[in-house]
């Protein structure tokens, strides 16, 4: 009898297990299907996770989205992919990063060519003041907070126009975005700055990190927080680092003290364990986090980085981690 019911409780776990599987494979697919279907709904198409997950934010059940460039792929080289093209044709609105984030050929020519494409980071460029490396224009405004919410209204602004029926409802979904933006910004800046001056010194794979740096981890206007950050890979990372790059970085963490150093999520992370390997030649106990940070993509679905806001939280979280607790040696 009791062998029996045990069997039978196996039997309903494995199915429980097996039925919460399939329903997230036929959630994407039915997305995908439902995107290809003419529809009433507004169906937006963002270039990264981190824009559509605040335009998910916003636009809520009266907006279908999807990102384009998903999981640990790079958007600084990303090129189309079979079934991309349509993805564009059946978009009413595209949302994209802009200033060179994404500079693959083919994506660009889709970009330029929808009639309902919108740059953000352009947007953003023409109220605050956004960050040069090397007379290059720096693209990852999404790692201050407080600026990357002013993409909220621009959202809001087109979304709005797509259908006037909801316009309140994303008005309203826009104004308690920014508020838990904002205070998120104000939080992750306080955490920041319990970190010692002399210890707020970041090394990560590329250069992702400059807006964190200037707001989070620069004393009050202080003039030379470019200093704040340095990495071996330059803005996009799609090219070869060399000998030099590792050179200046270990140079930089030994000037700096820096004693860990923060591989990114979705990159390689062979040129750091070189610059930690060559710190140890030299009697300095560096050492690689253990935990990545999220420069240009979020976490996995069901990790503690897969939403926008959830990314930066643990990144604050790591840093403030490593800087301050672990960074002793």
């Amino acid at each position: 009898m009791k062998k029996g019911y045990y069997i039978a409780l196996v039997l309903l776990a494995i199915g429980m297990m097996v039925g919460c599987s399939k329903p997230m494979h036929k959630q994407k697919a039915h997305l995908l299907s439902e995107w290809m279907q003419p529809s009433d709904t507004i169906k937006v198409l963002s270039t990264t996770a981190m824009i559509d997950d605040i335009v998910g934010e916003i636009g809520g059940e009266h907006v279908l989205h999807m990102a384009l460039i998903k999981g640990e792929l790079d958007p600084h080289s990303y090129e189309l992919v079979k079934g991309d093209n349509e993805k564009f044709s059946c978009a009413d609105v595209i949302f994209y990063n802009g200033l060179e984030l994404e500079h693959g050929a083919s994506l660009q020519y889709q970009l330029k060519k929808h009639p309902q494409a919108y740059s953000l980071g352009e947007y953003v460029s023409e109220r605050e003041e956004l960050i040069f490396i090397d007379e290059q224009v720096d693209p990852h405004i999404w790692m201050d907070v407080r600026l990357f919410a002013l993409v909220i209204d621009k959202i809001v602004a087109i979304l709005s126009s797509q259908d006037l029926k909801h316009a309140e409802e994303f008005v309203y979904r826009g104004a308690q975005l920014r508020e838990k933006m904002l205070a998120l910004d104000q939080d992750i800046y306080q955490k920041m700055q319990t970190i010692p001056s002399e210890k707020r010194y970041l090394i990560t794979s590329h250069d992702a990190f400059f807006y964190f740096a200037r707001r989070y981890l620069s004393d009050p206007k202080e003039k030379r927080w470019k200093e704040r950050f340095a990495a071996p890979e330059g803005l996009a990372p799609d090219g070869q680092i060399s000998s030099k790059n590792i050179q200046a970085i270990i140079e930089y963490a030994k000037a700096h003290g820096v004693l860990v150093i923060f591989p990114e999520s979705n990159l390689n992370k062979d040129a750091l364990r070189k610059i930690v390997s060559v710190l140890h030649e030299q009697g300095i106990a560096a050492k690689l986090s253990q935990e990545p940070l999220y420069g240009d993509a979020m976490g996995d679905e069901g990790s503690d980085a897969d939403g926008y806001i959830k990314m930066m939280e643990h990144n604050a979280k790591v840093i403030e981690l490593w800087l301050k607790e672990k960074g002793d040696g």
